[in-house]
């Protein structure tokens, strides 16, 4: 898990939400900015699989944005933030197993033609017959 917080920027404003007559006075929200195209800890590889992962996330200056405003003080969403971030980029670089496609076993077949063949029995065996 690579840690690229030193280059991430902050952002407060205010926060809605539980605070009581401090939240009209307080910026308690924070919005963590991260640049992908000035960063120095991921290769182009790596840079193009974030990109692609989390084009839903970067806005068209190439910045990836979250804001958090869970929790009523400052420094916990920044904590939360950064370690959202962290966790959101470090999960896009892996990788999926590629699928392999296989065929079902000669017994698997085996058995599900059994198996409809019993059922269809069943169902032969309540028709009514003269």
């Amino acid at each position: 898990m690579k840690d690229f917080s030193k280059e991430l920027t902050y952002k407060t404003s205010r926060s809605s939400g539980a605070g009581g007559q401090n939240v009209n006075k307080v910026e308690t929200a924070v919005t963590v900015m991260w640049k992908l195209s000035d960063t120095d800890f991921f290769n182009d590889d790596e840079i193009e699989l974030i990109s692609t992962k989390l084009k839903n996330r970067i806005n068209l200056e190439g910045i990836l944005q979250l804001t958090v405003s869970e929790s009523r003080t400052q420094l916990q969403n920044k904590k939360i933030a950064t370690d959202r971030i962290l966790e959101i980029v470090n999960k896009s670089l892996i990788k999926p197993k590629p699928r392999r496609a296989t065929k079902p076993s000669k017994r698997q077949i085996e058995k599900r033609i059994t198996a409809k063949k019993h059922l269809g029995e069943k169902k032969e065996n309540r028709k009514f017959r003269f």
